[in-house]
């Protein structure tokens, strides 16, 4: 019955190795702001610039960041900032994209 005396992480979505990740930990915060950054910003008219470059930069930040995770808990977070930085990546191209006529 060596069950009964640990609890089981195995099964929880936010299970973790005990250990510290603060790399880990740093890129999924990153990814999760810049996404959130991206997110609200492509809903307002003439921020096409902002969104499409914070937008860029958590999908690359948070693809490193699915390399180098450990733990289900860092995979989640990036996978919603992923999602976040996606959305308002493509919707900041679709307005303008990464130059938004500075260039051209």
């Amino acid at each position: 019955m060596a069950q009964a005396l640990r609890p089981n992480t195995a099964g929880s979505l936010f299970a973790t190795d005990g250990k510290r990740h603060p790399l880990q930990d740093s890129l999924m915060a990153t990814t999760l702001v810049l996404g959130l950054t991206s997110f609200i910003t492509c809903f307002i008219d003439g921020l096409h610039l902002l969104t499409s470059w914070t937008g860029l930069l958590g999908l690359l930040i948070g693809a490193f960041g699915q390399w180098v995770s450990v733990t289900t808990r860092e995979r989640f977070g990036l996978i919603l900032g992923l999602g976040a930085s996606g959305v308002g990546f493509l919707i900041g191209m679709a307005h303008g994209g990464l130059f938004g006529g500075l260039i051209g």
